[in-house]
């Protein structure tokens, strides 16, 4: 986080000691604290003055942006709303609103939003990715290139939609080259700038050049300095093949990190990679002690341990205990679970629009939903959280109660925190991954190709890691695809999906559970 300035904070503290009803100086206050971090006295500072029926823009603005921080966005949306009724005329009140509309992926309300900023006299490139953000996320593709590229118009290098556009070229058409005009065009203009050097190097690394991705992200860590997360990203991209290599740029993230959990994240890959098991146990556990519930430190320390022979691993990854596989329930309005299904993957089939996979997610050779399935009215998908809910309810009566990781969590209910979909296409697969925010993650099969018949191709694969281990380390349990079969693990299990061949789909949903 930015440092406070500390001698204007003092200052707009005296104000509002002078003057304590200051809205002025109370919203440039909150703003300080936000950028610096301080979240919960930001919100303290300018929640009594948001509370007022006749709070301005400037306050309800500000409240609004930390309460988004915050993760508050339901609230954030009633604030930037109330915002834009206070300020009629305003398109910057328009663009905030379709900006957190767009957060919320309520995607037909961001543009209408958008729209209406565009009305009121807003231009900026800033308004126009918030609009091709929107339109992708309705799945209207060339409109979202059009706007993407009209915010490059008006701000030629614009790192963000830079690399939206990239993203979105790269869904539509697999093509690497295609994808890589735009950094490109960035490039010539900003030759040499680490940032979309960076960009470049993440495209190539989904696309499967990890060489080159390094190639990259090395030069983008030697030309920015001592820039942690360059060396972050190019110690992660050498973990596979340069145990040393790797090490040596998780050492330097970690030395101006200043404690940042990816840092260390990134340290512990490299030291199991490189064959350290007692070095990333060590890293692993100081990784839990700053976030208990973190799924991706959970994994990592059961992955040392499992290196070492350590029984506490077996504990952890209880594949009998803790991993069910249920059918799911028929939702009512249908006569049969094959009725629905059929319904449900046609519903799924029409929001599937790309080609290939995105970029930062585990999925290859196939597409995935940018949507949460939650926020759909379609009556199919709407039924599937009735189809899921016994199961999910029976697999956490089953759990009980303890003091693992996993059974200490355990409440009285739970919720969804996200919903989507996944279709791989012939010689799709994931890669081997973990939920860091989950609790309970999960696979539900409404299509499966007729490879899986053949060996485990196409199946859930359990408990082999998603980095570079020394020595390798191997899946211990497959999980065959049946339609209308649900799998529940903990978010902190590795998983991942053997790739398959034939020619036909692989249609999934996913999600993710907290308890409440």
């Amino acid at each position: 986080m930015a440092p406070m300035p500390i001698a204007r904070e003092a200052a707009l503290r005296e104000t509002l000691r002078r003057a304590p009803t200051d809205a002025a100086a109370a919203a440039e206050l909150a703003d300080l604290l936000l950028a610096s971090g301080r979240l919960a006295e930001a919100w303290d500072l300018i929640r009594p003055f948001a509370t007022v029926p006749a709070a301005g823009v400037l306050v309800l603005t500000t409240a609004g942006d930390v309460l988004k921080a915050s993760g508050r966005l339901d609230e954030a949306l009633g604030l930037y709303e109330r915002a834009r009724t206070a300020a009629p005329t305003s398109g910057v009140a328009e663009h905030n609103l379709a900006a957190a509309l767009g957060d919320a992926q309520r995607f037909d309300q961001a543009t209408a939003a958008a729209e209406r900023a565009f009305a009121k006299g807003l231009d900026a490139p800033e308004t126009w990715l918030v609009f091709a953000r929107a339109q992708q996320g309705r799945g209207e593709l060339d409109r979202a290139e059009r706007a993407y590229r009209e915010a490059l118009r008006r701000r030629p290098g614009y790192g963000d939609a830079v690399r939206d556009l990239a993203q979105l070229i790269w869904m539509r058409t697999g093509d690497t080259a295609t994808a890589s005009e735009p950094i490109d065009a960035a490039l010539r203009g900003r030759p040499g700038n680490p940032a979309l050097l960076s960009e470049k190097a993440r495209l190539l690394e989904y696309a499967g050049d990890l060489a080159g991705a390094y190639a990259l992200a090395s030069e983008a860590a030697r030309l920015a300095g001592r820039h942690w997360p360059l060396h972050v990203q190019s110690a992660q991209l050498a973990s596979s093949f340069d145990p040393e290599r790797a090490l040596a740029h998780a050492r330097l993230a970690l030395e101006t990190a200043a404690g940042a959990p990816v840092a260390l994240v990134t340290l512990c890959q490299a030291q199991l990679a490189a064959g350290l098991a007692r070095e990333a146990e060590a890293t692993a556990m100081a990784l839990r002690r700053t976030a208990p519930d973190d799924q991706h430190a959970i994994a990592l320390l059961a992955t040392a341990w499992r290196l070492l022979g350590d029984k506490r691993s077996q504990a952890l990854f209880d594949y009998d205990r803790f991993v069910s596989t249920q059918t799911i329930e028929t939702p009512a309005g249908w006569a049969s679970l094959d009725d629905y299904l059929a319904d449900l993957a046609a519903a799924l089939d029409r929001r599937h629009v790309y080609r290939t996979h995105p970029l930062g997610q585990s999925v290859r050779g196939g597409s995935q939903t940018e949507q949460t399935l939650t926020l759909s009215d379609d009556p199919a998908i709407q039924a599937f959280f009735e189809a899921i809910d016994g199961p999910i309810r029976r697999h956490i009566e089953n759990l009980g109660r303890g003091d693992d990781p996993l059974r200490r969590r355990v409440g009285d209910d739970y919720s969804l925190l996200s919903v989507w979909s996944v279709r791989l296409e012939p010689g799709g697969s994931h890669v081997n991954h973990v939920h860091p925010k989950g609790w309970l993650s999960s696979a539900c099969y409404i299509q499966a190709p007729a490879a899986v018949e053949r060996g485990h191709e196409g199946w859930l694969k359990l408990g082999e890691p998603g980095v570079a281990t020394s020595p390798p380390l191997a899946p211990e349990r497959f999980i065959r695809p049946e339609p209308g079969r649900l799998v529940l693990f903990p978010s902190y299990m590795w998983h991942g999906v053997v790739p398959f061949g034939g020619s036909e789909r692989r249609l999934s949903v996913a999600f993710d559970v907290a308890p409440t």
